[in-house]
């Protein structure tokens, strides 16, 4: 992908920072305890996360991440996730834009796959 941003990974509940440009949460779920203003969000692009039967096999466990991650990459060549994923990748080509999730490790989780495929392919 042919880029002119940057493309970062933070959780939703740090703090804003200048940097972080397009600010984008890419969980299906909103975060517990967070308000709408204390997210500052510019999108909630709730259609390239993982669907509910992936993230409910997955439960974030470490031993599972590689075939997780296989199968994440599968679902968004499908339509609705390749659009949401097509809407990001231009978002990223004008600047920088931040993925955010409430996944405590941010290593294993779906946004740093989709932060794979943005920066990578």
């Amino acid at each position: 992908m042919k880029r002119s941003g940057q493309v970062r990974m933070r959780r939703v509940y740090d703090p804003p920072e200048e940097a972080d440009g397009s600010r984008l949460l890419v969980d299906r779920i909103w975060p517990r305890g967070l308000s709408k203003e204390a997210a500052a969000l510019d999108e909630w692009c709730k259609d390239v996360a993982p669907s509910t039967a992936l993230r409910t096999w997955y439960g974030h466990d470490p031993a599972r991440f590689e075939e997780f991650t296989r199968r994440y990459r599968a679902e968004l060549e499908d339509p609705a996730h390749a659009t949401a994923l097509r809407h990001i990748e231009e978002l990223a080509r004008h600047g920088t834009v931040t993925l955010l999730t409430a996944t405590r490790d941010r290593d294993i989780s779906a946004a740093a796959v989709l932060r794979e495929v943005l920066t990578r392919g």
